[in-house]
């Protein structure tokens, strides 16, 4: 296998850090491109010395795009919002950051692109996450022909933001308000899976330039996930149903909060709709990965939410 230069944008976020390992144990040289570099700098130890790299770069600054893609042969964009906050706005980051890579990438000669969307990208959607998402796939297929479109779930692993933040609250809420109950659907993707998904797409040219849903083997709603999690957290939560007025009022007052929202409002928007695979499209069947399943051995790093930190056995 020839090694190549590939440029991430995000490498540094939580699929970042599954991926580059990956990609640098087969020889290629990494180049993180993120706004800030120190972010980068825990990923330097995944390869040689010299072998990944980070480079200032501002998804909304075209001039540090176009550095970061300069001789790369393959470029991934990993970046994407889970909420707004100052100047970091959906249509700046998720729309015209995304066509500023994929412009880029072209004009700089890559090879290959893989954009990272999410299901549920709908340029209908109520959710702004979801409409800029969608309109970003549209801006850089148009940009780079032959783009990668990814489209997962909602992704957990040991150092994601999703299962952790509801491993946390059932520590110390025993009560949790949910949209109508938590009967939206999901398909909870495994990290580990969809990093081997994306090395598999890059190395494979007959699985490049396609659409990709990928979703876990079990669609299940956000109450039995979260039921799931407190299994492994030995946590009791009471999940109470509220309805979407309600919940907007509780996303509009977190979302005012400093620091990273619990809730906001695009989010309660976001949860009216299921978030599962369309099976229209191609997944990781098509990638010979089986993917893995939301269970406790899957969950076990949230051990640590148990009482006693999940030690309690070793000082019985």
């Amino acid at each position: 296998m020839s090694t190549q230069l590939i440029t991430i944008f995000g490498g540094s976020g939580f699929i970042g850090h599954h991926l580059v390992g990956r990609l640098a144990a087969q020889g290629h040289r990494i180049r993180i491109a993120v706004r800030d570099t120190e972010k980068a700098a825990a990923l330097m130890t995944q390869g040689n010395v010299g072998q990944i790299v980070g480079v200032q770069t501002n998804i909304r600054n075209r001039a540090s795009i176009e550095r970061a893609v300069a001789g790369a042969d393959i470029v991934i964009n990993l970046v994407g919002l889970l909420y707004e906050a100052g100047a970091q706005k959906f249509d700046a980051v998720h729309r015209n950051g995304a066509a500023m890579v994929a412009e880029a990438a072209a004009a700089a000669g890559a090879k290959q692109l893989v954009h990272m969307s999410a299901l549920g990208a709908d340029v209908k959607s109520p959710s702004k996450y979801a409409r800029t998402k969608a309109e970003a796939e549209a801006a850089v297929t148009e940009a780079f022909p032959g783009v990668s479109i990814i489209r997962p779930s909602v992704v957990f692993g040991c150092d994601d933001s999703f299962t952790l933040k509801f491993a946390s609250l059932s520590t110390f809420s025993p009560v949790l308000p949910l949209l109508e109950g938590g009967k939206n659907l999901m398909q909870p993707v495994f990290v580990e899976d969809l990093a081997e998904a994306i090395v598999k797409i890059i190395n494979t040219p007959e699985a490049q330039g396609k659409v990709y849903e990928f979703g876990g083997p079990e669609q299940l709603s956000l109450a039995e996930i979260i039921g799931r999690i407190t299994n492994v957290t030995k946590r009791k939560v009471f999940i109470l149903p509220l309805p979407e007025g309600l919940m907007k009022i509780a996303g509009f007052v977190l979302g005012l909060l400093p620091g990273a929202p619990m809730l906001t409002i695009d989010q309660v928007k976001l949860l009216k709709s299921d978030n599962i695979v369309s099976g229209s499209e191609a997944g990781f069947a098509e990638l010979g990965i089986t993917p893995t399943r939301f269970s406790p051995v899957a969950l076990s790093y949230l051990k640590r939410f148990q009482k006693g930190g999940g030690l309690s056995e070793l000082h019985a």
